[in-house]
C-alpha cells in the first residue's frame, strides 16, 4: 500500500512503481484530478472506484495542508464546474446540511470548521454521477438547484424553521451513539417540514423560475400588504391557473393555500370573549359557559330563530385572537444570526457611560442587580409591551378601534431592536370601541405566559453552541400614549390628579371659565432658595412652599392598591358616585393585571411617558396660540375671565363695552395688520420651506397662507417643527421675554431625543426645564398649561433611567398599524 500526499491509497500491483510515484510527488501544472485519471487508465480502476479514493480526504485531520488542498481540487473545484452552477452551490457541513447555498469561501470555511454531513454518501449535488441513472438525469438536478438558489428566501425560511426539529444534525465533535437501524416514525414537526418540502420542490409550472411554496408566501404578503379580500384572493387564482401553461400546479382557492401555510407554525389561538368585555370564555369556570355570569349576554350571535339556524355553527360575538409566545422564542435561536444578536447587549455591547441603547439605562442595570440568575444568561430576554388603537378598514369615517399588543425584544443591538421584522404580535383586541379599563381581561393569557416564561422557562435549542438551555423573558415596560397609560397602568389621566408620575401631589386648579384643570406647580422643582417660591404677582398670586414630588415605586403601588377594592370589568357597569372609600383611592382605576407578575413591583419604570404624543401636544398648543386659530389658541376670551378672576397679569384682564367684552392682544400673539401681517409671515416662511428629501414631510400642503392657518400636522411634522424651525421662524417676530423660553424648549426636545444620551447633560436638562415652563408661566395664561405642557418636566428623569426615547416612543409602534 501506498499513502501519498494528498491522502489518496492505492494498490501497488503493478511493476512500474516509477512511473506512479513520479505521477504523485510532480507538482507541475496538472491537477490532482487529472492525476487520478492518469493512475486510473494505467491501473485499469473503474471510475466509481476513483470517486471513493477522491472522498477518502475527508477522514483526514482538517487542519492539515492536505485537507485543504483535497477540498479545493477534489471538491470545490468540481462542484463550481458543473453545468448550471454560478456562484453558490449547497453547503455539505452538518450545519448548513445540503439546504443552504453558500459561496466558494464560506464553503471552505464550513467544511474546514466541521467537517462534511456523514449521511450525505452519493455527492450528487456536487458533480458526482449516480451508478443508476436510469431515472435521474444528473442535468435536471442542476436546474433543480439553480431554481433553488434563484430562490433561496423561501428555503432559508424553511430552514431556519424547522432547523431545531428536523435538519439539526449533530456535527462530529458532539456525536453521540446512536442505532442506525432503529426507524422511527416521523413526527409532528418532520411531517410538517415534509410537506412543505414537496410544495418547495414542485415548481409552479415548468421553467417558471418560482416553487409552489414561494407563489404562496408571496400571495400572502401581498394580500395582507395591500388589504385584498378573499374572494379577490380566488378570482385572482383562479384566473392565474387558467393563463399559466396547463403543466402547472397554482391552487384554486384561498382556502387551499392557506391550508399549505399553516404548516410554517404561523396558527393563533382564537379565544371567545363577553361582548361587554367582561370575561374571556376560556379555563374551567368559563369555557363552556353559553352566557356572560356577569352581564348576562349571549356568547354567541343571535340567529333568526328559524331550524336552520339553529342547526348551523355557533358564530361567537367578539374573539380574541391571541399569538401564544412560547413557540414563537425558539425561532429566535433557529437561525444563527438572531441566536447570536440576542447576546449583543452583554457580549459586544460599549458600556462607556454613554446611554445608547436600553442595556445601558439604570433600569437595565437595576433589574440584572435584583434578578442575577436571569441577569447570568445573556439569552434571556426582555421584553417592551406596548398597545394602542387603529382603524383596521383605513376609512376615517368608519368609528372602529382595534387594540393590537405588540412585544419588542430589547436585547438586540440597535439596527435590529426597532425593526419590525423582530416584533412579535402578542394580542388581536377587537373593536368596535377600545376596551378601557377591561384591557386586563384581553391581557389574561399573555401574563400567565410571562409568569411561566419566569418561574419555569421554555426548552430551547441554541443553533449556535449546539446545546439545548432554559430561556427566560421579562417585560420591562410598557409603551404607549397618554390615554393608554391610564388603561395599562391603572392611574386615571384625568382630573387634579392627572399627572401619573406625580401622583397625589400633582398641583393642579380647576378654572372656572375653561371648565377645565390647568397644572402650574412647577416653582417646586426649583431650589429652596430661588426667589421665584416667593413672587406671587408673576405667577398664579401664591407662593410655592412644597418640594418636587417623586415617582411611586412597585412597592408604594402596592401598599396603595389596599386603600381600595378591584374594579369589577366590563362596559356594562353602571358609573356611581365616589363613596369616602373611593375617594382615598385617589384616581386609581383598577389594580393593574402587570403586579401579578413577581419581578414587576422591583422595576424603576413600569409606564413610558410618550415622547412623541407630548411633543406634538405641545407644539400644537404653540403654533394655536401664537397665530390665534379657533378652537386652538389657549388665548380666548374664559382664559382671560380666569385671569381676572385669579388676580394676574392685569394687561390681559377683558373689558367689557356695553354687552360685550373687549379683548386686549397679548404679546404673545403674532398681529395681522395691514402693514405689518406677522401671522402671514410666519406662514409664507413655512409654506415656502424646502427641506432635504427624507427628512420630513411636505409641510407647504398644510400652510393656508391668505388664512394664516396651519392643519393636518402630522406628529413627526410636528417632530421637526418644534425642534429645528420654531427658533428660526420666530427669533424675529415675537419679544425676548416670550421667544426665549420657546428656545429653550425646543433645545430641551431636540437634546432629549438624541440617539446618544450623557447621565451629566440629562442633569441640566431637568433643571434646565423647571426654569423654562417657570419662564412661560410668566408669560402665557393657565389654559396654555394642560397635563401635556406639564408632563414635559419629567421627561429628562425617566430618560436617565430607561436611556434613550428612541427604544420607548410610539413613532415605530404607529408606523407598524400602517
Amino acid at each position: 500500500m501506498l499513502l501519498c500526499s494528498s491522502g489518496v491509497v492505492l494498490c501497488l500491483c503493478w511493476s512500474d512503481s516509477g512511473v506512479l510515484l513520479l505521477l504523485l510527488v510532480w507538482s507541475g501544472p496538472i491537477t490532482f484530478l487529472l492525476k487520478l485519471i492518469i493512475l486510473a487508465e494505467i491501473l485499469n480502476i473503474e471510475s466509481a472506484e476513483v470517486v471513493n479514493y477522491q472522498k477518502y480526504w475527508v477522514n483526514f485531520d482538517r487542519r492539515t495542508p492536505e485537507f485543504r488542498k483535497c477540498l479545493d481540487e477534489l471538491f470545490l473545484d468540481i462542484a463550481f464546474s458543473q453545468p448550471g452552477v454560478k456562484n453558490q452551490i449547497r453547503c455539505p457541513c452538518p450545519k448548513c446540511n445540503n439546504f443552504m447555498f453558500k459561496f466558494r469561501n464560506e464553503v471552505h470555511h464550513h467544511v474546514r470548521q466541521w467537517g462534511i454531513v456523514t449521511s450525505y454518501k452519493t455527492w450528487v449535488h456536487h458533480g458526482e454521477i449516480l451508478q443508476d441513472t436510469s431515472t435521474i438525469d444528473v442535468s435536471d438536478l442542476n436546474e433543480i438547484d439553480c431554481e433553488r438558489e434563484n430562490d433561496s428566501a423561501t428555503y432559508e425560511m424553511l430552514y431556519n424553521t424547522f432547523r431545531g426539529e428536523t435538519l439539526g444534525e449533530t456535527p462530529r465533535d458532539f456525536a453521540t451513539n446512536v442505532d442506525e437501524n432503529i426507524e422511527e416514525e416521523p413526527h409532528q414537526g418532520a411531517k410538517r417540514f415534509q410537506r412543505l418540502m414537496r410544495d418547495y420542490e414542485q415548481s409552479l409550472y415548468p421553467d417558471s423560475g418560482i416553487s409552489r411554496l414561494s407563489f404562496i408566501v408571496k400571495l400572502f404578503q401581498m394580500k395582507c400588504r395591500y388589504g385584498w379580500s378573499n374572494n379577490s384572493v380566488d378570482a385572482l387564482l383562479l384566473f392565474l391557473k387558467s393563463i399559466f401553461p396547463k403543466e402547472n400546479s397554482c391552487l384554486t382557492s384561498f382556502y387551499d393555500a392557506r391550508k399549505v401555510i399553516q404548516d410554517l407554525g404561523l396558527d393563533y389561538e382564537k379565544i371567545d370573549a363577553c361582548v361587554n368585555d367582561c370575561i374571556l370564555f376560556r379555563g374551567q369556570e368559563y369555557a363552556d359557559l353559553d352566557e356572560c355570569p356577569k352581564c348576562k349576554q349571549s356568547r354567541w350571535v343571535k340567529g333568526r330563530g328559524n331550524e336552520k339556524d339553529n342547526l348551523r355553527k355557533k358564530v361567537p360575538q367578539k374573539i380574541l385572537r391571541y399569538f401564544p409566545l412560547k413557540p414563537r422564542l425558539p425561532r429566535i435561536f433557529m437561525c444563527e444570526e438572531t441566536a447570536r444578536a440576542i447576546r449583543w447587549h452583554k457580549e459586544k455591547r460599549l458600556d462607556d457611560g454613554v446611554l445608547k441603547h436600553p442595556a445601558d439605562s439604570m433600569a437595565w442595570k437595576t433589574f440584572d442587580e435584583e434578578h442575577e440568575w436571569f441577569a447570568r444568561d445573556a439569552r434571556n430576554i426582555r421584553l417592551g409591551v406596548s398597545s394602542d388603537g387603529f382603524n383596521p378598514f383605513g376609512n376615517m369615517n368608519i368609528s372602529y378601534s382595534t387594540w393590537p399588543v405588540v412585544l419588542i425584544p430589547y436585547n438586540y443591538p440597535p439596527w435590529m431592536a426597532l425593526k419590525h421584522s423582530n416584533w412579535m404580535l402578542s394580542l388581536l383586541i377587537p373593536g368596535p370601541k377600545s376596551p378601557g379599563n377591561s384591557i386586563d381581561v384581553y391581557l389574561e393569557p399573555l401574563i400567565e405566559e410571562l409568569k411561566e416564561l419566569w418561574e419555569g422557562g421554555v426548552e430551547i435549542f441554541d443553533v449556535v453552541q449546539r446545546r439545548n438551555f432554559k430561556l427566560s423573558a421579562a417585560v420591562l415596560w410598557t409603551i404607549n400614549d397618554y390615554p393608554a397609560y391610564s388603561m395599562l397602568s391603572g392611574w386615571s389621566t384625568k382630573g387634579a390628579l392627572a399627572c401619573a408620575c406625580c401622583h397625589r401631589e400633582t398641583s393642579s386648579k380647576r378654572l372656572k371659565h375653561g371648565h377645565k384643570h390647568c397644572y402650574m406647580g412647577h416653582r417646586r422643582y426649583l431650589p429652596h432658595d430661588h426667589p421665584w417660591r416667593r413672587n406671587k404677582s408673576s405667577f398664579d398670586n401664591t407662593r410655592e412652599l412644597g418640594e418636587a414630588p417623586k415617582p411611586l415605586s412597585g412597592y408604594d403601588v402596592i401598599e396603595e392598591f389596599k386603600t381600595f377594592e378591584q374594579t369589577e370589568f366590563g362596559n356594562n357597569t353602571k358609573k356611581r358616585k365616589k363613596s369616602e372609600h373611593d375617594k382615598v383611592a385617589g384616581n386609581w382605576k383598577k389594580k393593574s393585571i402587570f403586579f401579578e407578575l413577581p419581578y414587576w413591583k422591583t422595576l424603576l419604570l413600569r409606564h413610558n411617558l410618550d415622547v412623541m404624543h407630548i411633543e406634538k401636544n405641545v407644539f400644537d398648543n404653540i403654533l394655536g396660540t401664537l397665530l390665534n386659530i379657533d378652537g386652538k389658541t389657549k388665548d380666548n376670551l374664559n382664559a382671560q375671565l380666569d385671569l381676572q378672576l385669579m388676580g394676574i397679569k392685569r394687561d390681559l384682564h377683558p373689558r367689557r363695552v356695553g354687552n360685550k367684552f373687549v379683548m386686549p392682544i397679548a404679546k404673545y400673539t403674532l398681529s395681522k395688520t395691514r402693514k405689518e401681517n406677522e401671522r402671514q409671515l410666519l406662514c409664507q416662511f413655512l409654506k415656502e420651506l424646502k427641506l432635504p428629501d427624507s427628512y420630513s414631510s411636505n409641510i407647504g400642503r398644510c400652510v393656508h397662507v391668505e388664512d394664516c392657518k396651519i392643519y393636518g400636522l402630522k406628529s413627526h411634522d410636528c417632530h421637526v417643527l418644534i425642534e429645528r424651525l420654531l427658533p428660526l421662524a420666530i427669533r424675529e417676530l415675537l419679544p425676548k421675554e416670550v421667544c426665549e423660553p420657546l428656545i429653550h424648549l425646543s433645545i430641551y426636545f431636540g437634546e432629549l431625543c438624541s440617539k446618544e444620551l450623557k447621565v451629566d447633560v440629562l442633569d441640566k436638562l431637568e433643571t434646565q426645564i423647571a426654569i423654562t415652563l417657570c419662564k412661560l408661566e410668566t408669560v402665557f395664561s393657565p389654559a396654555f398649561f394642560d397635563v401635556m405642557v406639564h408632563l414635559t418636566v419629567h421627561l429628562a428623569h425617566e430618560a436617565k433611567l430607561a436611556g434613550p426615547v428612541q427604544y420607548r416612543w410610539m413613532y415605530s409602534v404607529e408606523r407598524l398599524a400602517l
